[in-house]
């Protein structure tokens, strides 16, 4: 069984560029594969592999400038669940657009999952899902507002245009595994929302800490690998990936009849013309002849 360590940690980084090399070069040395984000706020990212070498990119991690206080969640996976080692540089570690925006100057009020329920419950709480919409859609809690966008880049125009019906609420925030909701509480707050609270350790740590027959999420939480999806427990979840545009599928989805494999789902049949399409055929008779290796979700680890 192999460790799967989700990652982020706001810092300031001088040179992140310098930082690129080091760490690529630490993670492949030790079979770790994933995605790992540099910018000068700091790093986010996902990785796998053994614990041993999971440990030794983690540890690589925390002696970097301001990282010392490094916090992950981590799952298991039977099977390594990225093609290969990634380290980018970015201008943000999770793309807000918000040049303003910096966690490090302050954010919401952490909830642990032990006491998310009751708030989330409480009638003068407004819950916001700050997730894309094709995540929103496989699972959420119950009762949470779904802002429709389809990039973390839309939230501030959806709050703007939005914001009137939070008037006199206290706002709860939640995201895959928190780091969108740092740089969402500080926009909030920057806005003059008085109380804003959001999940410790978003979802997966929620999923893993509390019992599901005391849980009130609902469906499965998509994640940024091959698992593609992960229920209570972290357990592996029933939706696998559309090829085309990565986004998830349920096994019912398969019989669409929008659905080809490694081309076309429901959700993308309109958005790719011919060429795109003949080129995803080819693509796909490629892995299916074990001439190429298909890569997994190629979303950025932005939960």
């Amino acid at each position: 069984m192999l460790t799967v360590a989700a990652l982020y940690h706001f810092t300031r980084f001088e040179d992140p560029a310098a930082l690129k090399g080091p760490l690529a070069k630490v993670a492949c040395a030790h079979g770790v594969r994933g995605t790992l984000l540099l910018a000068a706020e700091g790093i986010n990212g996902t990785i796998a592999g053994t614990r041993e070498g999971v440990d030794a990119v983690l540890a690589h991690i925390r002696a970097l400038p301001g990282c010392a206080g490094l916090e992950w969640k981590e799952s298991t996976a039977p099977a390594m669940p990225f093609g290969k080692m990634k380290v980018r540089l970015k201008r943000e570690i999770v793309t807000m657009g918000q040049p303003d925006v910096d966690p490090r100057a302050g954010v919401g009020h952490y909830v642990d999952p032990a006491d998310w329920n009751a708030l989330i419950s409480a009638p003068d709480v407004a819950v916001i899902d700050t997730r894309n919409d094709y995540e929103v859609e496989i699972g959420t809690f119950a009762g949470a507002i779904d802002p429709g966008t389809r990039s973390f880049r839309d939230f501030p125009a959806w709050w703007q245009a939005n914001r009137d019906r939070f008037a006199g609420k206290r706002v709860a925030m939640f995201c895959t595994g928190g780091i969108r909701c740092e740089k969402s509480t500080n926009y909030l707050l920057s806005q003059g929302v008085g109380e804003v609270f959001h999940l410790k350790g978003g979802i997966l740590k929620y999923l893993e800490d509390v019992p599901e027959e005391s849980s009130l999420w609902q469906g499965e939480c998509f994640v940024f690998d091959q698992r593609v999806s992960l229920t209570h427990g972290l357990q592996p979840g029933r939706h696998g990936l559309c090829h085309a545009c990565r986004r998830p599928l349920a096994p019912e989805d398969r019989d669409r009849p929008e659905y080809e494999e490694g081309v076309s789902c429901h959700r993308c049949a309109g958005e790719y013309d011919e060429a795109d399409r003949r080129r995803f055929r080819e693509r796909q008779r490629q892995i299916a002849a074990g001439e190429l290796k298909f890569e997994g979700n190629s979303h950025s680890s932005e939960g």
